[in-house]
């Protein structure tokens, strides 16, 4: 399973990526106004950071007008994903962009049958909110689970992107069900490493190897 990151702050990225675990970054604009810096900008830097795929949402509502936004928005790296809203723009925004060979993220998916279509259009992620629909009171891994089942009969190439992540048994979950990415929030990659057991397990040896009074270097 790929781990994206889903933030615009360029620290909480550079210091995540150091660890290795990063493989792509997604944004949104909510996450670029929390940035309070230019959407144009943020984005280059983080292309720079990461090797992997950096989605880059369009803002239109208009299909002619989020293939301007897409051609803008490619010019700044060759990692760019553009990502487009599960419109009938937006599908027709994929569908173009795609065939031309671009990566495309689909996002705001809340049905198996709105995965269906972007699949058709050529997405190369989809990415279904979890967390949403969790609030609402509907099983957001029931999504992730039909999409998977759907996109396994006709052997499509578009890859789940598991969004709206609210902790780290999503990621669990999604995994066991195979989804290919999960998009997380930095701290919710985080959460993944801790655990009091470990804490509890190092300070054991840390304590026991104080006694013996030996130091390795």
């Amino acid at each position: 399973m790929k781990f994206f990151i889903d933030t615009a702050d360029v620290a909480e990225i550079k210091d995540l990526a150091a660890t290795g675990l990063v493989d792509g970054v997604t944004t949104n604009p909510s996450l670029i106004a929390k940035s309070g810096r230019p959407i144009l900008e943020v984005i280059k830097e983080i292309c720079g950071v990461v090797d992997g795929p950096v989605s880059a949402e369009v803002t239109a509502t208009d299909h002619a007008t989020m293939m301007k936004e897409a051609a803008l928005l490619l010019k700044l790296a060759d990692n760019i994903a553009i990502k487009v809203p599960l419109t009938v723009d937006g599908l027709k925004t994929c569908k173009a962009l795609s065939d031309d060979g671009i990566q495309v993220n689909v996002t705001l998916c809340f049905s198996a049958g709105q995965a269906l279509l972007a699949a058709k259009a050529g997405a190369a992620f989809i990415s279904p909110f979890v967390g949403r629909l969790d609030d609402i009171g509907i099983n957001g891994m029931d999504l992730i689970a039909d999409i998977a089942d759907i996109y396994a009969n006709f052997d499509f190439d578009t890859e789940i992107l598991v969004a709206s992540v609210r902790g780290p048994q999503h990621v669990i979950d999604a995994a066991k069900l195979g989804a290919d990415v999960a998009t997380l929030p930095p701290a919710v990659l985080r959460s993944l490493y801790n655990h009091p057991l470990t804490d509890k397990g190092l300070d054991a040896f840390l304590k026991d190897w104080a006694k013996t009074g030996q130091s390795i270097l």
